[in-house]
């Protein structure tokens, strides 16, 4: 395949990360959001093997299979096991409504572009084009975090943070070395299992998983002291 080719091809797939983080900050329903973080991770893994065929890179090859088995089936088999435990099947409304969220997400995506743009002019790598659209979808994971009520959904922002960051590795330096990935999965990996753990004694302490309802019995707790 031609190198114009493949680069189409990986900003075809850019952008397709960009519209997965803009569905992830539009559901409400929490079964939504798991596929399409599922979603994500396969994207992720795709995009992996693409930038691996087109600058020889074979351990890349090897990221995109980890990328795959963590970020798109077991993170969100985990995740889903503990929806299906605690019974969370809907997310709440958001902090703000949804048509303000979305207008601050496309401000939040030209203000990466304009930020990233001189960047991009003078990079002479395949994925220079995708550079943009990688900042913007670790905005957009942290605008889901603070725009999102649930403990839960504000940990898969958490993780689809993570995964823009893993997008930006690939986009701004061809992949990070292997061991480097090894030693973030497992730690992405031991952070998902903690933070379900978490869940389970939040839900327990609390009997919600609603950071206002978190917040609610603290003060009171404080009040009563």
């Amino acid at each position: 395949m031609s190198g114009a080719f493949l680069q189409q091809l990986v900003d075809s797939l850019a952008a397709l990360m960009l519209l997965v983080s803009f569905a992830l900050l539009a559901q409400h329903r929490m079964l939504s959001v798991l596929n399409w973080f599922a979603a994500q991770g396969v994207l992720l893994a795709v995009t992996a093997v693409v930038v691996a065929y087109g600058t020889d890179n074979h351990e890349l090859y090897i990221s995109a299979v980890m990328t795959f088995l963590l970020k798109g089936l077991l993170l969100p088999w985990l995740l889903w096991r503990v929806i299906k435990e605690l019974h969370v099947h809907r997310e709440v409304e958001p902090l703000m409504n949804m048509p303000l969220t979305m207008l601050i997400a496309l401000a939040v995506t030209l203000f990466s572009f304009h930020i990233i743009q001189p960047i991009e002019k003078i990079s002479e790598l395949l994925t220079r084009d995708s550079m943009a659209i990688a900042t913007a979808c670790v905005l957009l994971g942290m605008l889901m975090m603070i725009t999102r009520r649930k403990a839960i959904t504000q940990v898969i922002g958490f993780l689809a943070v993570e995964n823009a960051l893993f997008f930006a590795a690939i986009g701004s330096t061809n992949g990070m070395p292997l061991v480097v990935e090894i030693g973030i999965a497992f730690d992405v990996l031991i952070a998902a299992l903690i933070f379900g753990l978490f869940f389970f004694q939040i839900r327990e302490t609390f009997d919600s998983l609603e950071v206002d309802i978190m917040q609610s019995h603290l003060i009171q707790e404080d009040e009563n002291e």
